[in-house]
């Protein structure tokens, strides 16, 4: 499979505090990613998952995670945390 082929969703799950993310993400929003950066995502957030996306789409797994393929990640903001899955899709 080539690498670009190599697809993850990273779909919004919560998002703690207040429950206002400046960038307009919401609960239940969804973004699938392979190659590219998905369009519309907060850069702030990619730059701190991106580690966490890498992992998962080339195959990874996190050892605190409890279903393979799988990972729960959260941005940087300090008021109102977003609170990403980020899900290997099948080859």
């Amino acid at each position: 499979m080539a690498e670009d082929e190599r697809r993850v969703r990273i779909k919004v799950v919560k998002i703690l505090e207040r429950g206002v993310c400046p960038y307009g993400l919401k609960v239940g929003d969804e973004f699938v990613m392979g190659g590219e950066f998905p369009a519309g995502f907060c850069s702030w957030a990619l730059a701190t998952i991106l580690p966490f996306i890498a992992t998962v789409r080339f195959g990874g797994d996190l050892p605190w995670e409890e279903e393979k393929g799988v990972a729960h990640v959260c941005c940087p903001d300090p008021d109102n945390p977003v609170v990403f899955e980020i899900t290997r899709l099948a080859d």
